[in-house]
């Protein structure tokens, strides 16, 4: 129904409105009192499909990820279509807008997205305000800076999304990699970002009982600079690593907004966040977690992740693209796996 009916309907419209009108349709859904219908449909729950990770007990391993839900207003909603785990964010300290529109375009022929969103989200205070409703939901928190922020000062905003949301979240991921924030990649260097990690780890060795921190990476990054990661996690004793964001590459594109600024997501990026992970994981001798994500548009895609090294696996684009029925079809072909193996 989704890819033959909404779909096709939902593509008529400029992505970032639909996007908007697609919240305010799944909670209007909701509050109808479909929420029994939409878990019948679309969630699996099964023992093997259970994991452990950084100390958290995970329903499942197919993840939300950043950016659907930046202010915290549909985790309860999206957790019914099956996801394990939601991840809010990027959240800012303060308020922002956001780069100016248009800033979100849709590649079809590719089965993509670009985006340039810069961040655009409510503020720390308000996703606080909304997870203190929270009931259960497994929530990330991921943090960055405002943009007017220098870098040299990126520090105290990640810090202060840090104390607000502690309480609140059940792992932060550090986003040092959206191409959209000018200079903020610059982050990622081995200096600045141990630094940066240091002083978040300081905070968290400060609460009764730390929580997980991550770190999400870019996928454009070299092999020298993977192995720089690698170092960096062991030498900050930080839980584990998201791989990866969205790429400025633009290999083998086909669409028309190919040529757009952003950073793209979709099915081209899939083989490379999955190398990726594979050399995560190979080099680090399996040295700590892996969130996969990047291009899963089919169960395989996220069981290609999985045997690559990734513990757990998030959607986004393919979400957009194939629709809820994708979380149920990678949960079933994760239990099929287990199955068959015993």
């Amino acid at each position: 129904m989704y890819q033959n009916i909404l779909r096709p309907l939902l593509f008529l419209f400029d992505p970032e409105t639909v996007h908007h009108a697609t919240f305010r349709l799944i909670k209007l859904i909701h509050r109808l009192g479909f929420a029994k219908l939409i878990r019948s449909l679309y969630q699996v729950n099964d023992p093997s499909l259970k994991r452990n990770v950084f100390g958290i007990d995970f329903p499942n391993p197919v993840g939300l990820a950043a950016g659907f839900d930046k202010d915290a207003k549909l985790y309860h909603e999206m957790a019914n279509f099956g996801f394990g785990f939601i991840e809010i964010g990027t959240v800012t300290p303060k308020a922002q807008a956001g780069n100016s529109k248009k800033r979100l375009f849709r590649l079809k022929t590719d089965q993509a997205i670009i985006n340039r969103m810069g961040f655009n989200n409510l503020g720390v205070a308000t996703a606080v305000e909304a997870l203190k409703l929270n009931k259960g939901v497994i929530i990330g928190g991921n943090i960055g800076k405002n943009k007017m922020t220098p870098n040299q000062d990126a520090a105290s905003d990640y810090l202060a999304c840090f104390d607000a949301l502690f309480p609140y979240v059940d792992y932060f991921v550090v986003n040092v990699s959206s191409p959209n924030t000018p200079d903020l990649r610059a982050l990622q260097e081995k200096v600045p970002l141990t630094a940066l990690l240091n002083e978040l780890q300081v905070a968290n060795g400060q609460q009764t009982k730390p929580k997980p921190i991550l770190l999400k990476i870019a996928p454009d990054l070299s092999q020298p600079q993977l192995r720089d990661i690698i170092e960096i996690v062991a030498d900050t004793k930080i839980d584990g690593v998201i791989a990866t964001n969205t790429t400025i590459a633009r290999e083998g594109l086909n669409s028309a907004n190919r040529t757009e600024a952003g950073g793209l997501s979709g099915r081209p990026l899939c083989a490379r966040a999955t190398e990726v992970i594979r050399f995560l994981s190979v080099e680090s001798k399996g040295a700590f977690p892996i969130i996969g994500v990047g291009g899963i548009h089919s169960a395989q895609d996220a069981l290609d992740k999985i045997e690559a090294g990734a513990t757990l696996v998030q959607l986004y684009t393919g979400f957009v693209y194939q629709g809820p029925a994708l979380v149920r079809d990678i949960n079933k072909a994760l239990i099929r796996g287990v199955k068959t193996a015993s």
